[in-house]
């Protein structure tokens, strides 16, 4: 076991460095950050001047390992465009994403499996059967045209809900959030519809087709057969064994969460992390770059880390 855990670890790590390495030399191609820092009278001296400031001057190698030593203490770097240290900007936004990514999960998982189970306990009937239809266009739209969509019904035509921002917020310690506030909760709305919708689809069908399956299995025939209610068959025997599949699909979606968070903040101009790349890809702002992509890289390989050894110890047959 503890061999595993540290090959695991091993491999994540590799991820990481790979990652890193692919992002830090595509991000090096996508501009001149000199070019969006200076005005047009900046002369040579300027430019020269100003790319020994930044590092710019020195081979890639050595401008990559640089990051990597920094990022390993926790400093990742000065924004191009606003001067600040990356980390502190990351912070500023980042409860936004997070809360937007919370509601988003919570909706898609309680929503998911909610009419997962309706769909497959009442798979001959009418309403099932356009909840599954409906469900399609959760799976077939993009994700900004079911933002526009909704922008247009309930912020146009109905002027029910705002269309872009976060509303008010609360200062709670370091930490803002619009929880506590009427005009950030009706703000939070639309993005998390919006964001959680295509996740939702996905653990709806999960759970239908996986409680279609436990549903013909032996032990419910003869769960059946003994008397037990359906009601009793249905959630405590076959969602139970459900669950399971669903629950590590679960783990990885919220990833995707915040990882496609980009494209509704973007829709809604939400300020989380997500509008920041998006802006700083505009002013290529490299750190920003980098340091959003090594974020949600190590969210990923954390939370596959994670599956992984939750594997091995509910199934020891998995470590070799």
């Amino acid at each position: 076991m503890f061999s595993y855990i540290v090959r695991r670890i091993f491999q994540s790590v590799i991820v990481l460095l790979v990652v890193g390495l692919v992002a830090f030399a595509m991000f090096n191609f996508v501009g001149d950050p000199i070019d969006n820092m200076l005005g047009q009278e900046r002369t040579q001296e300027d430019i020269d001047r100003l790319r020994a400031q930044l590092g710019l001057d020195q081979p890639f190698p050595v401008q990559y390992v640089k990051f990597l030593g920094n990022a390993i203490e926790g400093n990742l770097g000065v924004s191009y465009r606003q001067g600040r240290p990356v980390m502190d900007i990351i912070a500023e936004r980042l409860p936004a994403t997070l809360e937007l990514a919370l509601v988003s999960g919570f909706l898609a998982l309680f929503f998911g499996i909610v009419l997962g189970v309706f769909t497959a306990i009442r798979r001959d009937g009418w309403v099932a059967n356009t909840i599954m239809t409906v469900s399609l266009v959760g799976v077939s739209l993009p994700t900004f045209l079911i933002g526009i969509l909704l922008i247009y019904i309930f912020s146009v035509e109905l002027d029910l809900l705002p269309s872009f921002g976060r509303g008010d917020v609360t200062q709670v310690g370091n930490w803002t959030t619009g929880f506590l506030t009427s005009s950030g909760l009706k703000a939070l709305i639309l993005p998390a519809i919006t964001l959680g919708l295509y996740q939702m689809t996905l653990i709806m069908r999960l759970v239908r087709s996986e409680m279609l399956e436990v549903l013909r299995q032996d032990y419910v025939r003869f769960a059946r057969a003994r008397g037990l209610s359906e009601r009793l068959i249905n959630f405590r025997h076959a969602l139970k064994n459900t669950l399971v599949p669903v629950i590590t699909v679960t783990g990885l979606q919220l990833g995707s969460i915040i990882a496609f968070a980009i494209i509704t903040e973007t829709v809604f101009q939400w300020p989380g992390v997500g509008l920041l790349f998006i802006n700083a890809i505009q002013f290529v702002d490299v750190p920003v770059m980098a340091a959003y992509l090594m974020m949600i890289s190590v969210l990923f390989v954390g939370i596959n880390l994670i599956v992984d050894l939750l594997y091995v110890a509910i199934d020891p047959r998995l470590r070799g």
